[in-house]
């Protein structure tokens, strides 16, 4: 536009010396037939006329283009505070060069897949190497840790839940008349646990991640003693903390997505017993162990940990459909057995329980995200496990049954700046064994 404008410039000022000159020619030529012929003199003077009335135009449009020159230039600045602001500048910084304005008569630069074109200010580019971000609601987040960068994520996860057990001790002569004891325990369990997770961008594609919880749980039980009958209830009370369970996760973008084209990004993760071990806490005495005194059968310490390697696999999917993304999660966890298992029970020294193996999670979650502006965004999401039985010396432990693990989860995510984004679930238990209710606090940081 603004060489156009020169040239336009350039012709109107040469119209303009034209018109000029030219009266100076006519008044030449017909300087004697003037005086001599009226009607000729009165033409000369009606073209004279005109041509004063076309240097008023010409000098209407030269000021006129001095003004478009002044919009040009301004509109100039407002693109380049607007690059600024969008962070392109930084971007041809990094690559060695300043991004050239293409024109009309600019050959197109050559497609290259480790360049990213700019695309128009306000417009998200039509392919992009990384998935959308969205608020995280599940534990697999969705977007890969660019190579060579290091992200610190603090979090912490508050949960709650409780229970009741009614179990009945002894038997039954006639409908409705038991002989013997009735046992009703009122469980509820309340655990906190701060982690820190490091992820590392290995490549565009591929992050490592290791996390490294910290459990603090603890655990009221409103129970009637059995073995007794008596009709006052006491509490028993268990806690614990230390180190949890430490996690190694590696995840890897198996395609090229884009819009209205799925991402899918396939992990693995394992997971180590440095918790202390449900086996290795003394449970008190399940019979009359002592004279006058009778036990709970309860640990008398809660474990910080599940007792079991693991290794789980997964696919996360992103399916971004502005202006909502689609995302999910299928992954399948199993425990490894242990062997020679034993525990301590107070008053009746070590038991041995042999080989023990606890259930494979089989889980997956579905969810949606929805970005309000350019710092917030939402999720909705339903996450289901499926949770197999204990099996002890190759036979299920008598009372395991399979559990399923219903939450609903509502999340939210607002990015500070460029490094911080802080990221809030709620879960809400929707089957009786699901936790009743816990909040996640996230706070990722890139280094």
């Amino acid at each position: 536009m603004y060489r156009n404008g020169r040239v336009m410039q350039a012709g109107v000022r040469a119209g303009a010396w034209s018109l000029a000159l030219l009266p100076m020619w006519i008044g030449t030529c017909f300087a004697q037939d003037a005086g001599t012929d009226p009607a000729l003199r009165d033409r000369i003077e009606a073209q004279g006329r005109k041509l004063d009335a076309m240097r008023s135009r010409m000098a209407e449009q030269l000021a006129e283009l001095e003004q478009m020159k002044r919009d040009l230039a301004a509109q100039e600045a407002q693109y380049a505070d607007l690059r600024k602001a969008v962070g392109l500048n930084s971007l041809d910084e990094a690559r060695g060069g300043s991004a050239a304005v293409a024109t009309a008569a600019d050959p197109p630069p050559p497609s290259s897949s480790h360049t990213v074109a700019a695309s128009p200010v306000g417009r998200r580019p039509a392919e992009d190497e990384r998935p959308p971000e969205v608020a995280p609601i599940f534990d697999q987040p969705g977007v890969l840790t660019p190579r060579g960068k290091l992200i610190v994520e603090p979090s912490y996860q508050y949960g709650y839940s409780s229970s009741d057990r009614v179990a009945l001790v002894g038997y039954t002569v006639i409908p409705a008349i038991l002989i013997g004891l009735i046992d009703v325990r009122q469980v509820k369990t309340t655990t906190q646990t701060a982690a820190v997770a490091f992820r590392y961008g290995l490549t565009n594609r591929m992050e490592l991640e290791v996390r490294v919880p910290y459990v603090d749980t603890h655990t009221d039980t409103i129970s009637r003693e059995i073995f007794t009958g008596t009709a006052q209830d006491s509490l028993y009370t268990t806690s614990g903390k230390g180190i949890g369970d430490i996690e190694a996760t590696l995840r890897y973008q198996l395609n090229d997505g884009g819009a209205d084209k799925p991402y899918y990004v396939g992990w693995i993760r394992a997971k180590s017993r440095t918790g202390r071990d449900p086996f290795d806490v003394t449970t008190d005495c399940i019979t009359r162990c002592l004279e006058n005194f009778t036990g709970t059968g309860l640990p008398l310490q809660s474990p910080t940990g599940t007792g079991f390697y693991s290794a789980q696999a997964g696919v996360t999917w992103l399916y971004p459909s502005d202006p909502v993304v689609f995302f999910g999660n299928v992954s399948y966890l199993h425990n490894f057995e242990r062997s020679n298992v034993s525990r301590h029970v107070l008053g009746e020294g070590t038991q041995f329980l042999g080989d023990v193996k606890a259930g494979d999670i089989a889980d997956v979650s579905l969810g949606m995200g929805l970005s309000l502006n350019e710092k917030a965004s939402i999720s909705v999401g339903y996450d289901q496990s499926f949770v197999g039985r204990t099996t002890q010396n190759g036979k299920s432990v008598p009372g395991s049954a399979r559990v399923t693990l219903g939450s609903l989860l509502i999340g939210g995510s607002y990015r500070f700046n460029d490094k911080e984004t802080l990221n809030v679930t709620l879960g809400v238990g929707v089957t009786r064994d699901t936790p009743d209710s816990t909040i996640t606090v996230r706070l990722p940081i890139t280094l």
